[in-house]
């Protein structure tokens, strides 16, 4: 990887001091290639979204009642206690039990029929103005020349009247039949999906609209939070991921790690050896030339060598291949990319990579030194899933595969960077000085009962 010229003027000016890493001092640094002070106006509602608002979307991310059998939520797969993720390499969603690495494949004929393709995102920061693509292969994105705003898999059929990017994302989770909706057959909601009827009248998004306008205790809350509602008949499913993207902003807002502190002014807050970890951050290990601006991502889409285990997304010979940002560009030139992840809170939030790969963050770490040959040896025991043979079965079929094995390899985007294992420790007690004190106990977030009456927990 290779750092441009204003990512190395900041990172001396790290080396130096935090006086210099201020936004007034990079404001022409278009790519954002250094860190800078966090604040308010970075995020929507500059950080202050309406308190009503806030409120119904924690009722809504927390309550089944947007899943097809009334069984998933939001939460589910993204918990406070599970770091905004679920604990596992990949999840497993509609028809299983169980929270976090607890949750099992569920039982009989509401069994699950695949785990999710893709490791569970953690949500940390998302409320940024930053963030302007979503999903790992960031087939949503912030485009005004579309009807809705964004680029989109549901095209023309993405309703105005989000409010973010953040909004648009929670649309999409209840469309799926893996995820939430369930399987033809099971609901009116798991048809509509499968149909691929989401913005018509009898369409996903309207029927969870329905389910909501009977509950008396979320039309009172839809009516505190929204001066445009002023019946149950106004309420809409745009109206709902509003809320839930307010609520994700406020609450799972990360900006005060030592780190942070530390760019403001406060010296003493990483201690001598994560600043020396920083140091390689931004410099010979050379993170940076992803891993850049304010949280740590560029937003773009590199291949890395990363482990493919699971179900895959019905790509290649086998349709078990994922080929990432391929599937949105239709560029063979992007196969194998996914987006970089943000680095904040990234102690917290493994297990790490689109597929989940890595069970540790040295691992992590270990392979973004040393891709290639991180690839060839990894180490299958890392892998924490929800077992049943007939999933199991198709967890390593690309690994075993020589064929596919050879072409993720050869697509990496990283030339192996060598530092002495003091140095890799050095650079994990910074990555551990990126968490937030705050996000550590997310307890508070979680209501004790929503609206629908359906339980919280399982």
């Amino acid at each position: 990887m290779k750092l441009n010229l204003m990512s190395l003027i900041l990172a001396a000016a790290l080396v130096a001091g935090p006086a210099m890493a201020d936004r007034d001092d990079n404001d022409d640094d278009d790519d954002h290639g250094g860190p800078y002070t966090v604040s308010d106006s970075d995020y929507y509602f500059d950080g202050e979204p309406d308190p009503a608002k806030v409120e119904l979307g924690r009722n809504l991310f927390f309550d089944k009642i947007l899943s097809g059998n009334f069984n998933i939520s939001c939460a589910t797969c993204h918990h406070s206690l599970t770091d905004t993720g679920d604990g596992l390499s990949l999840p497993v969603g509609e028809g299983a039990t169980g929270l976090g690495v607890t949750r099992d494949l569920g039982r009989g004929s509401d069994a699950v029929h695949e785990r999710v393709p893709r490791n569970a995102p953690p949500v940390f920061n998302l409320g940024a103005r930053e963030f302007v693509v979503m999903f790992h292969d960031g087939r949503l994105t912030v485009d005004p020349s579309s009807p809705s705003g964004f680029a989109n898999p549901a095209g023309d059929d993405l309703p105005p009247g989000l409010d973010n990017i953040l909004a648009a994302q929670a649309m999409f989770p209840v469309t799926s039949g893996t995820e939430m909706a369930g399987q033809p057959g099971e609901n009116l909601i798991a048809d509509a999906a499968a149909q691929g009827d989401l913005a018509g009248p009898d369409g996903v998004w309207a029927q969870l609209a329905d389910r909501l306008r009977e509950i008396p205790g979320y039309i009172d809350l839809f009516v505190a939070a929204y001066g445009d509602i002023d019946d149950a008949n106004d309420i809409t499913y745009v109206h709902a991921a509003n809320a839930i993207a307010a609520f994700e902003t406020v609450s799972w807002r990360a900006d005060n790690s030592p780190y942070d502190r530390y760019l403001r002014g406060e010296r003493g807050a990483m201690s001598r050896n994560a600043v020396a970890g920083m140091r390689l951050f931004y410099g010979k290990a050379g993170c940076a030339g992803c891993h850049s601006g304010p949280f740590q991502t560029d937003h773009d889409f590199h291949s890395i060598a990363m482990p493919q285990i699971g179900p895959g997304k019905g790509d290649g010979v086998s349709g078990h291949e994922d080929f990432g940002r391929e599937r949105v560009t239709g560029r063979v030139a992007d196969r194998y990319r996914f987006r970089t992840p943000t680095l904040r809170n990234v102690a917290l939030t493994g297990p790490w990579g689109h597929s989940g790969a890595y069970g540790s963050l040295e691992a992590m770490v270990r392979h973004h030194l040393d891709p290639v040959n991180s690839f060839h040896s990894y180490d299958r025991t890392q892998v924490m899933l929800a077992s049943r043979a007939d999933l199991d079965a198709l967890d390593f079929l690309l690994l075993d595969d020589p064929a596919v094995s050879d072409a993720i390899a050869s697509s990496c985007d990283l030339h192996p960077v060598s530092l002495r294992p003091r140095q890799l420790r050095l650079l994990l007690d910074f990555l551990h000085a990126l968490t937030d004190p705050g996000s550590v106990d997310l307890r508070h977030d979680i209501p004790r009962q929503v609206p629908s009456g359906l339980p919280v927990f399982d």
